[in-house]
């Protein structure tokens, strides 16, 4: 079972997190979620990683693009790791944000708490999956002390550094910015409904439209009822109110800033919201990355295709640990 652990924010909201694995491993890894998302689309993940460093061969066909090898920090052996899952302001377990506060800027000050609550020492791998991502590169921007001193490794999963520039929801181009005109002006309504939650009974209607626009060429029903329920556990307001600021944020700059560390970045071929492009010029910007497409996988790559997911954080993590793969 997990610790789970309250933190105050120095707004007063409060984050709920889960910590896995042993109070004296040498790595933490911080998984965190995307929009509208909680620490739930992590769970294959948690359950590979809190038990050691996973050995695995993806089951799929992956197509990776090596870039030059990133040099990465050793720690001592063995290889043990800390899990760490929270849900993000106005998401899941946690506490309420407000129309001023669901900023990426605001996520990114509140990894940095995150980090001194949970993480007050010692390596840390980062991984993220779509916001998730973006609050890492946030991070990363406003705290970039820090980042340089605690962050060993990272995994970008179905993100991007470029707000909504390649976003068109497989659509044609008109037909991608007339929605999103109407996105962003529903997003606006939403913003001052607050704590509010979509109720239950939109679930069901709302699987179908989720399940196309979440997921890539198959998907398992579990999976898109696990997504559908992270949604109806998310504030209108947090729903709403982020909007804005994902469709502004430019980040390639900080990220070709960053230090040399082992970095993965995976998208799926079929991702409507953070296509292969964003995935691309993420690649390209930070030194050192690799690049992994999953063929046929949609934007929920921690549900899709965990083992590819899992591989690429076990390998980061062996990378920072020095522990070689025999796989």
């Amino acid at each position: 079972m997990p610790e789970e652990v309250s933190i105050p924010l120095p707004d007063g909201v409060r984050l709920h997190a889960e910590v896995y694995g042993e109070p004296g491993a040498n790595l933490t890894v911080l998984l965190l979620h995307g929009w509208t998302l909680d620490r739930h689309i992590w769970h294959r993940q948690v359950t590979a990683l809190a038990s050691g460093l996973p050995l695995i061969s993806p089951p799929r066909p992956a197509r990776i693009l090596p870039h030059p090898p990133a040099q990465p920090a050793r720690i001592a052996h063995p290889a043990r790791v800390r899990v760490v899952v929270y849900d993000a302001r106005g998401h899941g377990r946690s506490g309420p944000t407000h129309r001023r506060t669901a900023t990426l800027g605001q996520l990114g000050d509140d990894l940095a708490e995150v980090l001194r609550a949970v993480a007050p020492t010692g390596p840390v791998v980062l991984a993220g999956h779509s916001l998730g991502g973006m609050t890492i590169m946030e991070y990363a921007h406003r705290h970039p002390d820090d980042f340089a001193q605690r962050v060993a490794g990272l995994v970008l999963v179905s993100t991007t550094a470029e707000g909504t520039q390649h976003t068109s929801y497989g659509l044609p181009l008109a037909v991608a910015r007339a929605v999103r005109v109407a996105e962003m002006a529903g997003a606006q309504v939403l913003a001052y409904l607050g704590a509010w939650r979509p109720h239950r009974m939109l679930l069901h209607p709302l699987r179908p439209g989720l399940r196309w626009l979440l997921f890539g060429d198959l998907a398992d029903p579990a999976d898109v009822r696990l997504a559908t329920t992270c949604v109806a556990g998310t504030s209108l307001c947090a729903i709403g109110g982020f909007r804005p600021s994902v469709a502004a944020q430019r980040r390639l700059d900080t990220l070709a800033s960053l230090p040399t560390v082992p970095t993965t970045v995976l998208v799926g071929d079929r991702d409507r919201i953070t296509p292969p492009a964003c995935a691309e010029a993420i690649a390209g910007a930070v030194p050192g990355a690799q690049l992994v497409v999953c063929p046929g996988a949609g934007h929920m790559l921690t549900l899709e295709r965990p083992a590819e997911v899992t591989s690429a954080l076990a390998a980061v993590c062996r990378a920072v640990t020095g522990v070689a793969s025999s796989g």
